[in-house]
């Protein structure tokens, strides 16, 4: 085991935050977990100076509450920006930040936001590395409730290379706790094989039971990109499983969508 290091997880009860911190304790590390049912606050700044006291890395997987991108950038710069100041009054050596690939390419709100969230962390003093996730097996489920009315669930073309929450977070871990991590290019992560988004949300749909009748839609601003497969990862990126249909069979698709 390699020498035991403490960890900040920003975020830390979220969709990937939360599989952080179970990676990295029990890889023997010492986490800090940063969310407000944790009594910190990464956007009014309350606890950070505290929870950072002593850490050597922070991995920031914090999302805000609402996708529209005014918000979602206020949320990002806002909470990199005491992430930032509280982490170099603490001595923190360096950030690992999730992000989505290719997000540069989209025009969609949230993509923007994160791009705005890359710079930000970029331009700080703490040196940060970002890694760009494809999106998440979990996020299919999300998307067939944000379009279900009715019977029909109304479900993004999208081609994308689908990978679990808990793959995403061993590779944050990995980054946390390498002395050699920040500064350095971005990187990707992906899931093992490019899936279609929508046979994808069929499969969760017959899995379930719920009757749902699952309809394709363009994104009418980034459809094209979806569909052309901007969303997939370029040919350094780090694969890694399971499969969606693998992970349907397991029990983290169990307990998803709680």
């Amino acid at each position: 085991m390699s020498e035991s290091k403490k960890v900040a997880v920003a975020g830390a009860t979220g969709r990937v935050g939360r599989h952080v911190v179970d990676v990295l304790t029990e890889r023997g590390h010492e986490v800090v977990p940063i969310s407000r049912t944790h009594g910190v606050d990464v956007i009014t700044g309350a606890g950070l100076a505290d929870a950072l006291a002593g850490v050597e890395s922070l991995v920031d997987t914090a999302t805000g509450p609402s996708p529209e991108q005014q918000a979602a950038t206020e949320f990002f710069t806002t909470a990199t920006a005491n992430l930032q100041a509280a982490g170099t009054r603490a001595g923190v050596l360096r950030i690992i930040v999730v992000s989505i690939i290719n997000t540069d390419r989209l025009q969609g709100g949230y993509a923007i936001a994160k791009v705005a969230h890359e710079r930000a962390m970029l331009a700080g003093p703490i040196p940060a590395r970002v890694l760009r996730a494809a999106q998440f097996h979990e996020f299919v489920e999300q998307l067939v409730q944000w379009g279900t009315q009715g019977d029909v669930a109304h479900v993004p073309a999208m081609r994308t290379q689908l990978v679990a929450a808990r793959t995403v977070a061993e590779a944050l871990a990995d980054l946390a706790v390498d002395p050699a991590a920040a500064p350095g290019p971005t990187l990707e992560i992906a899931g093992p094989r490019p899936e279609n988004l929508v046979e994808m949300a069929r499969l969760v749909v017959a899995r379930r039971g719920n009757g749902l009748r699952v309809e394709e839609v363009s994104d009418p601003v980034d459809g094209a990109a979806n569909e052309s497969g901007v969303l997939l990862p370029g040919r350094g990126a780090t694969l890694g499983g399971p499969t969606f249909e693998e992970w349907l069979d397991s029990p983290s698709f169990k307990g998803a969508a709680e």
